[in-house]
């Protein structure tokens, strides 16, 4: 891109009298407005599908309808996990809300308050709740359903209101370990933890499907590098790349 510009630059210039200085300050601005163009092409092209769609859930917040929702354990085709709460899928895998980030899973949004909306099971296997987890879980499922031999995590998180307080259920205090859950069980209900008090996400479930580090532990959710595409488990448009501004429903 440089180069170009300075072809263009010498091509504009080669026969204009001008002092040496004066034409490396005009290709100094030129190489300023072609990189800060590129910047907000490129942020652009990252951040516009999320935008469309956060504009969707804003109006949805707004005023709350049965447009869009999905229901807790309701199944899309063949598709092997349960939807596991109610709500509306409002931002998805891969998704982006600030420069260089990548969203690795996807949040289903109630419209309800705190505590209200229940969270379920998507699909059977153990779970496990680390003795600090105020909002989360983690299901190991050792067989993935679309590709057997290969262990997945299940990962559910936000269920405790903006100060911490859980709405995990009872069944699963902190520092359970590796308990069976089949597909259905009641996890909790929806909250809007967000680790600051003073600034709470709003009430959804985010849920991610989580790759296994070879010796049997989850990976680091916070890394979509460590989280598969859910699409194909859900059997909804979840991929941001290949879903660029639709909130996804269950087609027939």
């Amino acid at each position: 891109m440089a180069e170009r510009i300075l072809k263009i630059v010498n091509v504009l210039f080669e026969k204009c009298i001008m002092p040496p200085m004066w034409k490396q300050k005009i290709l100094t601005v030129m190489l300023a407005i072609s990189v800060l163009g590129g910047m907000s092409l490129y942020f652009y092209e990252e951040m516009a599908p999320t935008v469309s769609r956060g504009q969707y859930v804003w109006r949805f917040l707004s005023d709350p309808s049965s447009d869009g929702i999905l229901r807790a354990g309701s199944r899309c085709g063949t598709s092997p996990f349960l939807f596991p709460t109610d709500g509306l899928v409002g931002f998805i895998w891969d998704d982006s809300f600030r420069p260089g980030h990548r969203h690795q899973g996807i949040d289903i949004f109630a419209g309800t308050d705190v505590g209200v909306t229940p969270v379920m099971v998507a699909y059977p296997g153990y779970l496990s709740r680390e003795a600090g987890w105020k909002s989360s879980l983690i299901v190991r499922v050792p067989q993935d359903p679309l590709q057997p031999g290969r262990q997945i995590w299940v990962y559910y998180t936000h269920m405790a209101d903006a100060a911490g307080n859980s709405f995990i259920s009872s069944q699963f205090p902190p520092g359970t370990s590796d308990q069976f859950v089949e597909a259905g069980t009641l996890l909790g209900y929806q909250g809007n933890y967000s680790g600051d008090p003073g600034n709470p996400v709003g009430v959804h479930l985010h849920i991610s499907i989580v790759k296994d580090d070879g010796f049997g532990h989850y990976t680091n959710e916070l890394d979509i590098r460590n989280t598969y595409d859910p699409s194909p488990y859900f059997g909804l448009a979840l991929n941001a790349h290949q879903n660029t501004e639709e909130i996804p429903t269950c087609q027939p």
